[in-house]
C-alpha cells in the first residue's frame, strides 16, 4: 500500500500548501446567514463550532466498471482533498479483467483536471485532459467536499439557493471555472443523492456531457462527524442509467486536516 502513497504525493500533493491555514472555527453566524435547506444540511453535517476542514485524506473500496454490460472488478482507491489549494489526487487500483492490475489516477491541480490509467502501472491505457476534464474533476472535488468535509465550501467561492425543503443548489468556483450540482437532503438533512451536468463520461466515442449523481446509500452517525457508509456513482446516458462505482470509505482511515504527506491511513 505504500506504493500508493507515494503515487499520491508524485501526483502533486507534495507540491500543495504543506503548513495549516490559521484555525478558524465554523460560528454560528456561518451557517444561520445561509438559505434555510442547507442550514438544515450543515446542521446534520455538525460544522457549527468546529475548525474549518482544509483537507481530508480517506481510502475507500469497491468495485468498478468501465462500461456498461461490463462485469464488476473490486476497487480499493486512496485519495487526498485540498481547500488550502483547490485539489483532488484519487489512485485507483483494480485487477483487469480479475487478473491484470490496473491503477487509475484522477487529478484536479491548479484548475487542470485530469483521468489517467495503466496496466501494471507501466503500460498507459487512458489519458484525458482538457476543459472538460478540468470541469469534471472540479465537481469530482465539489461531490467529496459536500458529503465528507462541508466546511470546506463555507467560502465566498461558493454560492447557495433552495429548491425547496428537501433540496438544495450548489455553485463552485475556481481558477476560472464555475461549476453547479443539486443536493437532495432526507428528513434529518442528510444528503440522499447528488446531481451536476457538468462532468462528462469517458465513452468510447469520446467524453460526452451526461447527467451524473452519486445517490448514498445511508449514514453512520455514531462518531464525531457523519460520514456516509456507502454509495455509487450514476451516469445517466441516452441508453439508460449506467452504475460504474459503488463503495465505501475504509472504517478508521478518513483524516481530516492533514498536511499532504503527513498520513498514516494508506
Amino acid at each position: 500500500m505504500k506504493v500508493y502513497r507515494r503515487l499520491l504525493r508524485a501526483e502533486g500533493a507534495a507540491a500543495l500548501r504543506s503548513n495549516s491555514p490559521a484555525d478558524s472555527r465554523v460560528a454560528e453566524a456561518d451557517v444561520s446567514s445561509l438559505p434555510e435547506t442547507v442550514q438544515r444540511y450543515l446542521r446534520f453535517m455538525g460544522v457549527a463550532g468546529r475548525p474549518r476542514d482544509w483537507s481530508f485524506r480517506a481510502r475507500f473500496e469497491g468495485r468498478f466498471r468501465l462500461r456498461p454490460g461490463q462485469r464488476w472488478m473490486p476497487m480499493h482507491a486512496w485519495q487526498y482533498n485540498s481547500a488550502a489549494e483547490v485539489a483532488r489526487i484519487f489512485v485507483m487500483r483494480i485487477s483487469w479483467a480479475g487478473i491484470v492490475p490496473m491503477v487509475g489516477i484522477d487529478t484536479y491541480l491548479r484548475g487542470k483536471g485530469r483521468m489517467s490509467g495503466k496496466l501494471l502501472n507501466v503500460v498507459p491505457v487512458a489519458d484525458g485532459r482538457g476543459p472538460e476534464f478540468d470541469v469534471g474533476e472540479l465537481t469530482t472535488w465539489l461531490n467529496d467536499a459536500i458529503l465528507v468535509a462541508p466546511s470546506m465550501l463555507l467560502g465566498p467561492a461558493t454560492s447557495w439557493s433552495d429548491v425547496d425543503h428537501d433540496c438544495f443548489e450548489v455553485t463552485l468556483r475556481d481558477a476560472g471555472l464555475s461549476v453547479s450540482a443539486r443536493v437532495w437532503l432526507d428528513e434529518r438533512g442528510a444528503p440522499c443523492d447528488f446531481s451536476s451536468t457538468d462532468r462528462y463520461a469517458a465513452l468510447p466515442g469520446g467524453p460526452v456531457q451526461a447527467r451524473w449523481t452519486t445517490p448514498i446509500a445511508g449514514w453512520d452517525i455514531a462518531g464525531e462527524r457523519p460520514l456516509p457508509i456507502g454509495g455509487s456513482a450514476v451516469w445517466h446516458l441516452a441508453e439508460g442509467p449506467f452504475s460504474y462505482a459503488e463503495g465505501r470509505f475504509v472504517s478508521g482511515t478518513v483524516e481530516y486536516n492533514v498536511a499532504p504527506g503527513n498520513s498514516d491511513s494508506g
